[in-house]
């Protein structure tokens, strides 16, 4: 009988710790709802509007996502450095570029180990993951995960529209 009441007990506290922590996941995922990002970066709401396209201000600002195998730069090969769309910092170079074969370009490192490119941890869509964000602007890049088949073993996920890309060797951006 005693064991049958301690049974009982421990169930309940485990039922009601889990729902403490659904609602706790449930007010993380408020935290990271399409709000625009906010940064040091000095730019409004409506200037972004006005030099972003309609695309990237969603996944820049908004936190988007581009539809899988879509990208510009998802099969890209030119040698170089691919910046961030909202200010044209540079993020990643083409030599850590690898196809990951997830529909969206990947990196397995970035510019200045991670100066550039902020993790936030991110609880939207009922997922725990890593996102990556401009360190600069705050733009929305993608996520990063540790399945990457190099010796780091990471993989930035990144969407073409929070990139641009400029050649070696010249100074001008692409979009």
């Amino acid at each position: 009988m005693t064991k049958t009441i301690s049974s009982l007990i421990l169930v309940l506290v485990f039922s009601m710790a889990s729902c403490q922590t659904a609602t706790s996941t449930s007010s993380n995922n408020q935290t990271t709802s399409k709000k625009p990002m906010e940064t040091s970066y000095n730019k409004s709401e409506a200037e972004w509007k006005k030099t972003l396209t309609p695309e990237q201000y969603e996944v820049l600002r908004l936190k988007g996502t581009e539809r899988p195998g879509t990208g510009e730069y998802l099969n890209h090969k030119e040698k170089g450095f691919y910046t961030c769309a909202g200010c044209g910092t540079e993020l990643f170079t083409s030599d850590q570029k690898f196809d990951s074969h997830c529909g969206w370009p990947s990196f397995d490192n970035n510019i200045a180990g991670g100066e550039r490119v902020k993790q936030i941890k991110d609880f939207s869509h009922g997922m725990i993951r890593t996102e990556i964000v401009c360190a600069k602007c705050g733009g929305h890049l993608g996520h990063i995960f540790d399945d990457g088949p190099t010796a780091t073993g990471q993989r930035y996920c990144v969407n073409s529209l929070s990139l641009g890309f400029k050649r070696i060797g010249t100074d001008s951006i692409g979009k």
